[in-house]
């Protein structure tokens, strides 16, 4: 079992930034692909970005690349997405993801089995 814990978010205005965290305890390999997704309401939840906690590599989703960067402290076992330029499209309810394999391509949520309860972001 996996249990995920994010944190970090709160309100922001346009062109700021925010770091969220997400807090991860359970089976090791059933946390080797992390990822962050969102939902704005009356959207679908969409992937953010994915990291392989094993070998660093990492995913961003064309509407983020070059602004957010995901990385993972395996010591602190902790999830981290860094915001920066952030937009009012960027508001949104995010959610940590973890799950055993660590897929290629587009985030999908059905890829991922372990979430956490969500931080709200919301950029004026």
């Amino acid at each position: 079992h996996v249990q995920l814990v994010e944190s970090g978010g709160g309100s922001v205005q346009a062109g700021g930034s925010l770091r969220l965290s997400c807090a991860a305890s359970g089976y090791t390999y059933n946390r080797n692909c992390m990822a962050w997704f969102r939902q704005a309401p009356g959207k679908e939840r969409e992937g953010v970005a994915r990291i392989a906690t094993g070998s660093g590599n990492t995913y961003y989703a064309d509407s983020v690349k070059g602004r957010f960067t995901i990385s993972h402290d395996n010591a602190k076992n902790t999830l981290y997405l860094q915001m920066n330029s952030l937009k009012p499209d960027d508001t949104a309810m995010y959610y940590c993801a973890a799950d055993r394999g660590c897929p290629s391509g587009l985030l999908v949520p059905t890829q991922y089995n372990y979430w956490g309860q969500g931080t709200q972001v919301t950029v004026s």
